[in-house]
């Protein structure tokens, strides 16, 4: 009785990856609050097809129709629906952020991690991110998509490309610092090899700052994928998308003001709630903020 009451108040139990995500959601309120509208808008593009009228049917009859009780949202310049089309914006809007913010971060933290564990390396991969960051990132991004071709596809590996380097950067810093520490430094005196010291005491200490520049990526990939569909250069007939519609509705401000106010209001409520996700997220599991690393 006595061990185990020594033992119980001594130690705590680890916590099981629930109670950590439940301790994270009480913690900070922008999680919850972002995770719930990025829930919501991912609810909306897997099942809008199944209870939005054709997105595609014309009534050029009833064409530039304010929003109505047939028409939630108004009519476009072909009387097509405008709610069923931002539905089904959505879908395209989702896939490109978050195809994006995956292989943006993949990428990113290979390169990064290697940059800062092998000086050798260092300097090759930041002088090529250098050169990537110096251009504005619509500015790369048409000039690849241009190269590429004008497909969704084309504008995901565009994209990628683009937001890369600000992932590569941070992740090569914190690397920097973290190879320094005692414990890293214990293991490669003891003989570990250097992939298993960057995935067993590296990669673990990074995965919180990882998870909350997803979420930044993710917002800068919705922004920068509406502003290549408003130029028009990712525009796709069957795949329509929020940039491609607020740029069909600047000819048609005045008759129709729906065209191009929703798709923005629903632009900027998509990345307000990424950045509260990331913020509360950098609140909880940043690292850097919490002032420790796991050995």
């Amino acid at each position: 009785m006595t061990t185990t009451a020594t033992t119980t108040a001594g130690t705590r139990p680890p916590r099981t990856r629930l109670q950590r995500l439940v301790s994270i959601l009480r913690g900070s309120p922008g999680v919850p609050i972002g995770g719930g509208a990025l829930l919501f808008f991912a609810v909306v593009a897997l099942t809008g097809h199944s209870w939005v009228p054709d997105p595609f049917a014309q009534d050029v009859i009833n064409r530039l129709q304010p929003p109505s009780a047939d028409a939630w949202f108004g009519t476009d310049e072909f009387g097509r629906d405008l709610f069923a089309r931002m539905v089904t914006g959505t879908r395209t809007t989702l896939l490109v952020g978050a195809t994006v913010s995956l292989l943006a971060g993949i990428a990113g933290v290979l390169m990064g991690m290697l940059a800062g564990y092998y000086g050798r390396l260092d300097g090759v991969i930041m002088r090529v991110m250098d050169g990537l960051l110096a251009f504005p990132s619509v500015v790369l991004a048409l000039g690849l998509v241009a190269a590429l071709g004008p497909r969704i596809s084309n504008t995901i590996i565009a994209l990628a490309i683009v937001y890369t380097p600000r992932i590569a950067r941070l992740i090569r810093g914190v690397v920097l610092s973290l190879k320094q520490q005692d414990y890293v430094m214990a293991a490669r005196a003891l003989g570990a090899r250097d992939e298993r010291i960057l995935r067993s005491h590296v990669l673990r200490n990074i995965v919180d700052v990882i998870i909350v520049q997803l979420s930044y990526i993710f917002a800068l990939a919705v922004i920068a994928e509406s502003a290549l569909s408003f130029l028009g250069v990712t525009g796709s007939v069957t795949n329509p998308s929020w940039g491609g519609i607020l740029s069909d509705g600047r000819t048609y401000i005045y008759q129709a003001p729906s065209m191009t106010v929703i798709p923005g209001i629903l632009i900027a409520l998509l990345v307000l709630a990424l950045n509260v996700l990331g913020d509360g997220l950098q609140e909880r599991l940043d690292p850097r903020l919490r002032g420790q690393f796991r050995g």
